[in-house]
């Protein structure tokens, strides 16, 4: 594939930065397996592995620790965990990408874990200190007298909630909030979300979602595809009420992305150490936290992206923020800036699905956006892809993918 352009953003860094595989699976444990055995790198090369997480369990708090142990990594090999909401992922490369650029690691293995269908559930904050204070007592007498204080509300259970601690608002309501703000209709959501499943089921048949690495359920059959992919109808989609905002809301079950269990890793190395171990790169990587910072920083416009990746929370939070990204007032008046960054091109844009019809386990999506990207790069014959996802408390990620030469 011959660049578009001499311009290569690989040459604007103090060290080069690749990618050399990245996979995606049920466990976190299995995935590093997994990359470890597609790619065959000896466990020794790597010198260090973050995980992004969402959830946590307080058993395994550094769950990339516990999974790097798990996977046959070796106890002098440091591991830590970072959580930064839907953008968890994102932010485990963008630290290994650091650790490597300061001359730190040469070979960094980052990812992301979310276990949806077991998510820890705890005690009611008032059982917990009786419990606590339980653990404390010296005789019997206290430990009664704390055991007859219990009431049976104690034991109503604290389900984990899909909400902004400081404003306790779900990401559903404010989605809502989004697409009644920049007037996106019901409609216009069901199309957006009919169209990534649509597409996430064709890149599934021509066999393009290559990144799934088979996993044994117990008690179950072997997962070796993604099985969230149910290309519906309008019609069909039209019947579903209202998920958050009831009766008038028009984010619905059909136009959100869906929760479920998911990993993700990725094998990150310096370009000079990746040579000579005799990998061949996918891609090389930079990264920041806005669009039009990242672009503006590598001197590029959306004209020069090639491929899109873009988390689809909801399908009216893409739409509005296609309709921002469009929008001179927007940029004027709530990024400071003279003029619109432009709105991506559908026909770049998501072309082999997305979080919509792929799933969004919360802490694993960055990976999987950077690998699709670099993918597509490849089979599509493009030199830059732009990946980019927002976050609870207002956050957002944005990365460039650049093909590495081939």
């Amino acid at each position: 594939v011959q660049p578009k352009s001499k311009k290569t953003l690989a040459k604007s860094g103090v060290k080069n930065i690749v990618v050399v595989e990245g996979v995606r699976i049920p466990f976190l444990q299995s995935g590093t397996s997994g990359l470890l055995n597609r790619t065959s790198v000896p466990r020794d090369v790597v010198d260090y592995i973050v995980y992004g997480t969402v959830i946590q369990e307080v058993k395994t708090s550094n769950v990339a620790r516990e999974a790097a142990l798990g996977a046959g990594f070796s106890d002098k090999t440091p591991a830590h965990t970072v959580t930064m909401a839907c953008i968890s992922s994102n932010q485990a490369m963008t630290t290994g990408i650091g650790l490597i650029a300061a001359g730190q690691c040469d070979v960094v293995v980052a990812g992301g874990v979310e276990l949806m269908s077991d998510v820890p559930i705890r005690h009611s904050r008032k059982m917990r200190k009786t419990m606590l204070t339980l653990n404390r007592a010296k005789t019997v007498g206290q430990k009664l007298a704390l055991i007859s204080k219990i009431r049976p509300n104690y034991f109503a259970p604290e389900l984990p909630a899909v909400a902004e601690f400081s404003t306790s608002e779900t990401m559903g309501h404010s989605a809502d909030r989004l697409a009644a703000a920049f007037a996106i209709s019901r409609v216009e959501q069901d199309e957006y979300a009919l169209r990534s499943h649509t597409l996430a089921k064709k890149a599934q048949d021509e066999g393009l979602l290559l990144d799934v690495v088979p996993f044994k359920v117990p008690g179950r059959d072997t997962v070796t595809k993604d099985n969230g992919i149910r290309p519906s109808s309008l019609e069909q989609m039209s019947k579903l009420k209202p998920a958050f905002v009831k009766p008038y809301g028009t984010v619905t079950a059909a136009n959100s992305s869906f929760l479920t269990d998911g990993a993700s890793a990725m094998l990150l190395m310096s370009e000079e150490k990746a040579l000579a171990l005799g990998y061949k790169p996918k891609a090389y990587l930079s990264p920041t936290y806005a669009t039009p910072k990242v672009l503006e920083k590598a001197g590029l416009t959306m004209a020069d992206i090639d491929v899109f990746e873009f988390h689809e929370a909801f399908a009216g939070q893409i739409l509005a923020n296609m309709k921002a990204m469009d929008s001179d007032w927007f940029a004027q008046n709530y990024m400071g800036r003279k003029s619109k960054v432009g709105a991506p091109p559908l026909e770049k844009f998501n072309t082999w699905g997305g979080s919509l019809s792929l799933g969004h386990p919360f802490g694993a999506t960055g990976c999987r956006l950077a690998i699709t990207a670099a993918h597509r790069l490849k089979k599509e014959g493009g030199q830059y892809g732009l990946i980019a996802a927002c976050a609870a408390g207002g956050q957002g990620h944005a990365m460039l993918v650049e093909l590495y030469p081939q």
